[in-house]
């Protein structure tokens, strides 16, 4: 008779080992959309380029931002971590609270114009659910 210790993984451990913890929550994610609107402060980057990357359905990241001119900023940036804009004042009050409180907000790229002077880029913003 041995006596060495045999370890069986069953179930959720072994998925778990297997896959990773992001690889079983990504099923489970939601996206809920809450509303439609615009990247503002487009015209006022120091480095436009990104605008010019970016294609409809491209994921944006938001973030909260201490600013001194909007207490409730809310920049938006793209996959690589470059300021696009801001959410509009005039919309973020109420995600920036959702934010405040921990939850999880994304946008999506709608439509992209070139209006000579600024770009006008439509967005949606979605609340990440689990």
């Amino acid at each position: 008779m041995s006596n060495d210790l045999t370890i069986k993984k069953e179930g959720l451990v072994t998925i778990l080992d297997e896959k990773g913890l992001g690889e079983v929550i990504k099923p489970l994610v939601t996206e809920i959309h809450l509303f439609d609107t615009y990247v503002a402060g487009t015209s006022h980057l120091k480095d436009p380029a990104p605008l010019y990357q970016l294609k409809a359905g491209d994921k944006l990241t938001l973030q909260r931002e201490e600013n001194r001119y909007d207490d409730k900023a809310i920049v938006i940036l793209d996959s690589n971590g470059r300021k696009l804009g801001y959410v509009p004042e005039k919309d973020n009050i109420i995600f920036s609270r959702l934010m405040d409180a921990g939850k999880l907000l994304i946008a999506k790229v709608n439509t992209i114009k070139d209006m000579e002077y600024f770009m006008k880029i439509s967005i949606s913003i979605y609340l990440i659910d689990y």
